[in-house]
């Protein structure tokens, strides 16, 4: 995935518990000059989030990544936390954890 390729977006927050998150509150330009705390989403061509970091004070707090089958049903989600600790899920045909 090339980063550049993708668009990117500003988030306050996210709702929900279901992954890929919900990033909600979007952040209108010049709006991070005064936040010290963000997500940051990466959209696709088809406006799919395939990455996402929350932001604290500079520095990568946060970090999933998505993979989704043709159909758009996430497949797979790549979740790194603050301590750089990797999580890898797998999720089926209807986008459940297998």
């Amino acid at each position: 995935m090339n980063l550049e390729d993708l668009v990117s977006r500003y988030f306050i927050s996210y709702s929900g518990v279901k992954l890929p998150l919900k990033l909600v509150n979007e952040i209108e330009d010049g709006g991070l000059a005064n936040r010290n705390t963000f997500f940051k989403g990466y959209f696709d061509a088809r406006n799919r989030m395939v990455r996402c970091e929350k932001c604290v004070y500079g520095e990568t707090e946060l970090l999933h990544s998505y993979t989704y089958d043709d159909n758009g049903v996430l497949r797979q989600a790549e979740i790194t936390d603050a301590d750089g600790e990797l999580t890898l899920l797998t999720f089926d045909e209807q986008g459940q954890i297998c």
